[in-house]
């Protein structure tokens, strides 16, 4: 075969070796290949074997079913906040150092189970919080990758693997993608099983999936869902233009000039192909979306991982033990109102964005900002992650320092397949060209 194997798309991939046409060893190596180049700057993997992932990769090419698994001979790189049986789970924290966990996640069954396997554990934030790992932004070093789902992001960006996983509590899937310049993708609530994983927040925490085109991520997410057929793995385009919803901004946060920008020639774009645009603006119920996600996110984090702060607390960042302070003293009254408000805001918003196929609204202020110490703000992924509704990324161009921006879409709950649809119409119209 001509040309580098891990330059090719996932399905493009899977089908060469569902065919005999390339090995999945083959294309391991290649992708082991890019590890080894890129590694050493961007640092996106928090444990990597290259002799137990050729094995691996090995030992699915011996498999007579590989004709008909999804994910055949597929090597995915996975949060290391997801516990998987034979490979260190280290979560960000020393406190977990070498830490091995006693089974897999669910979402690690699923994937084995289709044929892939896990190349290695990717980079996370302490805990899938704030605090930083060690990845770097693969368009420039000296700017963040986002996170909490660094090393996933990054790692596809690079070309290292065509697939990641990744966990997203308030913006851990989208912001990364979108500062990375690949397509980030969180289902809806329970399309990907969050079952096993280290969670800090059960209300809010989902699986999401990082790849180089939506067609890629609806593939990828078909194989891994809960339930067979609740995602299609073709992402068709709606028959007619979408009808779009574009929310400029949140009462919350807006866009920096540049992101503006871009939002604005992207609708452009997409309206003079035929997409039906509209300008929303929020119902005033919303202007609070962001602290009862607070509320939640930091109530929970309290409960989940207050136990460990009580013992390692001189270990934990000063960042994340403020954070599980601050939950420590939210009142059970407190958070069971911001429960109930949240399913409130989960039937109006529903509601408010009915008659669209799709809501248009940036996925980050702007692009990926410079510094290490900082995973940016998920301000815009704020609204989806407290719903739950599906939403996803895609890299739509350059800023004037030539790190990508992106735009997402999002939409209700159920219509995880339509959002992919409309987001592949959109991407055919708004070409990209990723790192190679």
């Amino acid at each position: 075969m001509n040309g580098d194997p891990a330059a090719l798309g996932l399905v493009e991939a899977v089908g060469r070796i569902r065919e005999g046409r390339l090995s999945s060893e083959e294309y391991t190596r290649a992708c082991l290949e890019r590890v080894r180049t890129a590694e050493p700057n961007l640092r996106a993997w928090a444990f990597l074997d290259p002799e137990r992932a050729l094995a691996l990769a090995r030992a699915g090419d011996a498999l007579a079913s590989r004709a008909t698994l999804p994910l055949a001979g597929l090597p995915v790189g996975v949060k290391d906040v997801i516990p998987t049986r034979d490979l260190p789970t280290q979560m960000g924290s020393e406190v977990f150092a070498g830490h091995v966990a006693g089974g897999n996640a669910r979402i690690i069954e699923r994937l084995q189970a289709a044929g892939g396997f896990v190349m290695g554990k990717t980079v996370t934030a302490e805990l899938a919080y704030l605090h930083p790992g060690a990845t770097r932004n693969p368009w420039n070093a000296a700017h963040t990758p986002g996170g909490s789902s660094s090393g996933s992001a990054a790692a596809v960006a690079a070309r290292m693997v065509p697939a990641a996983v990744g966990t997203q509590t308030n913006g851990s899937v989208i912001r990364p993608a979108a500062y990375c310049g690949v397509v980030g993708f969180k289902p809806g609530r329970y399309a990907l099983s969050a079952e096993g994983i280290q969670h800090f927040s059960p209300t809010l925490d989902q699986i999401g999936v990082f790849c180089s085109s939506v067609a890629d991520a609806a593939w990828f997410s078909a194989a891994l869902a809960s339930v067979p057929g609740s995602v299609q793995p073709d992402a068709r385009p709606p028959a007619r233009p979408p009808r779009l919803a574009w929310l400029k901004e949140l009462p919350w946060i807006c866009p920096d000039p540049e992101q503006a920008s871009a939002m604005a020639s992207c609708a452009g774009a997409l309206a003079r192909d035929g997409a039906q645009i509209s300008e929303l603006t929020l119902p005033a119920t919303f202007a609070g979306a962001d602290r009862l996600l607070r509320t939640i996110m930091l109530r929970e984090g309290a409960l989940e991982l207050g136990p460990l702060q009580a013992r390692e607390r001189g270990r934990l960042s000063a960042v994340l033990n403020a954070a599980l302070d601050e939950g420590a003293r939210v009142s059970d009254a407190a958070y069971r109102g911001a429960l109930a408000d949240r399913d409130a805001l989960v039937f109006e918003l529903a509601g408010v964005i009915q008659e669209f196929d799709a809501v248009l609204t940036p996925p980050v202020p702007g692009a990926a900002p410079a510094g290490l110490t900082t995973t940016g703000d998920p301000g815009f992924c704020t609204l989806w992650s407290l719903t739950g509704f599906p939403a996803i990324t895609i890299p739509v161009g350059l800023s004037a320092q030539k790190l990508p921006l992106g735009m997402q879409l999002a939409a209700p709950a159920g219509y995880d397949s339509r959002l992919l649809g409309v987001a592949a119409w959109c991407e055919a119209r708004l070409p990209f060209h990723g790192l190679r």
